[in-house]
């Protein structure tokens, strides 16, 4: 540990290091914004205008099921694209990936906008429609889990928290984009929505391929790939790796997502699909409440990130879960009375709060989880294997339970309730992994005590990290 820190306290004095620092920010924010674009986008979409524009002949309900089935479908896909790019990643390297999975993610995003509807075409339409969301989880499938494990091995050991979750802002900037867009749309004539003006938002994606590509190019590989390969540590086989030696990591991997990402998928796409067609809440008060919510995440994302480098990982993910917790009744009742002062600022909170205290402590969290010959492949099966049993299929079994319960609120809060409390299991049984050394080929899970009590003290204030930097 020592090691890595004498290294990080030359790092934060060298000139090209911070210019790479900077660049692998922006690299990873431009990729976090267009992902979770194309997840807002087209969860908004699927929660008011795809049952109608490729499943008409479903009706309203069994329409709006139908769309949400196409949501899950993407999520599903996703833990293939991080087997598969996950792999390549940890034998190949880090920038090669990320460049390739933008383009895969985008390029399908931007052909869904061109897509004849099922009026035109008929079957095929939800048939082409299945495919580019398939194409569009791939590529997401690793493209998290890259920026992620790339910002972390970038960072400074003691502002890992805060620098790894710069980039996750771009998740919030992506998220309010596509929330407004649909903020909008609901304020336009519902005709001219459907009969093209849906197509620009999916069709837009193009500019932020350009620019992530562009960004990307210039990109350095990750200093702990580098020293992978100069120790001759590279794993032949990382996904055997990965399932012999991390499946206890993976489990508290994905326990600790089920709150953040299921909470993330139920309040985007569930509440704003139960508060415009249940509660009969105007169509732009939903995508409204959460812009809000994301703008609100912008802030306490990096405050969640600062905070685990001073009080640990583990009690900053706990205290999410906690709130998410405590919120979720009085939140789904308050949703229910159809009020739109209560939905706005009820929604915008709880997505904004409660999901995103537990994203900013994750940032670092999942990569110092595992160590260095498997960290790629272990952060994308983590994150993509949890997506799909907590955030994919969360909008279908949402929409099942009020089909199930006549539209009732409280099986949806006790879903919610549930996911919460595995997550809060999870914060207990997982270990801290605050300034763990990203170099280690083993898991924080085979750490031993001398290697907990060797890691710095948690980090300075900004004055005093500065003060040290002139040193």
């Amino acid at each position: 540990m020592a090691l890595e820190n004498s290294r990080d306290d030359r790092r934060s004095s060298d000139p090209e290091y911070a210019a790479n620092l900077r660049r692998a920010t922006l690299a990873s924010s431009v990729g976090s914004a267009l992902e979770y674009y194309d997840f807002a986008l087209y969860g908004l979409a699927s929660a008011l205008i795809f049952g109608e524009l490729f499943f008409p002949a479903l009706g309203a309900g069994a329409g709006t099921a139908a769309g949400f089935a196409t949501y899950a479908v993407g999520f599903f896909a996703r833990p293939f694209g991080g087997v598969i790019f996950g792999t390549i990643g940890d034998k190949l390297g880090r920038k090669g990936v990320l460049i390739a999975t933008i383009g895969l993610m985008g390029a399908s995003t931007t052909l869904i906008g061109v897509l004849p509807t099922g009026e035109q075409i008929g079957i095929w339409a939800p048939i082409l429609l299945v495919v580019l969301r398939i194409l569009q989880g791939l590529g997401a499938g690793a493209e998290q889990a890259g920026a992620t494990v790339l910002m972390a091995e970038y960072a400074p050991v003691r502002r890992r928290g805060y620098f790894s979750a710069l980039p996750f802002v771009g998740i919030m900037i992506g998220t309010i984009i596509a929330s407004i867009v649909f903020f909008f749309l609901g304020l336009v004539d519902r005709q001219i929505v459907h009969d093209w003006l849906w197509r620009l938002p999916f069709l837009a994606s193009i500019l932020l391929i350009a620019i992530a590509i562009f960004i990307r190019l210039r990109l350095r590989e990750s200093p702990a790939f580098i020293n992978l390969e100069k120790n001759e540590q590279v794993a032949r086989n990382p996904l055997a790796v990965s399932f012999t030696k991390s499946w206890r990591t993976i489990v508290r991997g994905i326990g600790l997502r089920m709150a953040e990402n299921g909470g993330s998928a139920i309040y985007q796409t569930l509440a704003v699909s139960y508060v415009t067609k249940i509660v009969a809440a105007e169509e732009w008060e939903g995508p409204l409440a959460i812009a809000i919510g994301a703008a609100i995440g912008v802030f306490v994302i990096p405050i969640a990130g600062a905070l685990s480098d001073r009080f640990g990982r583990m009690r900053v993910y706990r205290i999410g879960s906690i709130i998410q917790l405590v919120l979720a009744i009085p939140a789904w009742w308050l949703m229910s009375l159809g009020s739109m002062w209560l939905i706005i600022p009820v929604l915008a909170i709880t997505y904004g709060v409660g999901v995103n205290v537990m994203l900013g402590a994750q940032c670092a969290a999942l990569p110092e989880l595992f160590g260095n010959r498997a960290r790629y492949i272990g952060v994308a099966i983590t994150r993509e294997f949890s997506a799909v049993i907590a955030g994919g299929i969360a909008p279908l079994i949402g929409a099942l339970l009020l089909v199930a319960f006549s539209n009732s609120w409280w099986p949806l809060a006790g879903y919610v309730v549930v996911l919460s409390g595995i997550t809060l299991w999870a914060t207990i049984v997982t270990p801290e992994t605050r300034a763990r050394d990203l170099d280690l080929v083993t898991d924080a899970i085979d750490d031993s005590y001398d290697d907990l009590s060797s890691r710095p003290l948690p980090t300075v204030s900004r004055r005093q990290f500065k003060a040290q930097n002139r040193a």
